[in-house]
């Protein structure tokens, strides 16, 4: 299946589902952590926008991201610029930003296969992949020589230039209950 075909084969699908080489996979159901973290990242991302003048848009999970004519995911959230994409669009071609956040049947996939294929994109600066478990953001940027750097952050702010965002960590957990205590 190409990704055209599988596009509007989708919109008539209940579910969730990405395409991968021609093969459809369906999404599983979420925990109540991967959602809350998901909107947690969302919400993010739209407020740090919202603190510039920057022609960029946030998104929550249901846009897509097709990454060659047999591939398309479906990011926790991205953030695209320049003019607004149109309200009846289903796929966002060109994201500075993309998020995912693990989950048990996601971690080898979101690191490696959608590493890959993200970054394919020439638009693709920043891929975050957020793990709700470890309160960690695995934070991958192309630099301007197109090497990907990697940096591990549980604290402090993510630097997202371009487009010239910043991000607190924390933000990403805030709708996560407080950590439990060790010595407890």
């Amino acid at each position: 299946m190409t990704v055209d075909e599988f596009l509007v084969w989708a919109e008539g699908q209940p579910g969730r589902y990405e395409l991968v080489d021609g093969e459809v996979f369906g999404m599983s159901p979420e925990r109540v952590r991967h959602a809350e973290v998901k909107a947690s990242a969302y919400l993010a991302l739209r407020s740090a926008l919202g603190r510039t003048t920057l022609p960029c848009r946030a998104l929550p999970d249901g846009m897509s991201v097709r990454i060659d004519h047999t591939t398309v995911f479906e990011p926790d959230a991205l953030v695209y610029c320049g003019p607004r994409a149109n309200p009846d669009a289903i796929e966002i071609t060109d994201p500075i930003i993309v998020v995912e956040v693990l989950s048990p049947s996601t971690a080898a996939v979101d690191s490696g296969r959608k590493f890959a294929g993200y970054f394919a994109l020439m638009s693709m600066r920043h891929y975050l992949i957020i793990d709700p478990m470890k309160r960690l953001v695995i934070h991958h940027r192309r630099g301007a020589d197109g090497l990907i750097v990697s940096r591990i952050a549980t604290d402090s702010t993510l630097d997202l230039t371009p487009p010239g965002l910043t991000l607190p960590v924390a933000e990403l957990f805030a709708d996560l209950p407080p950590p439990a205590d060790p010595a407890a």
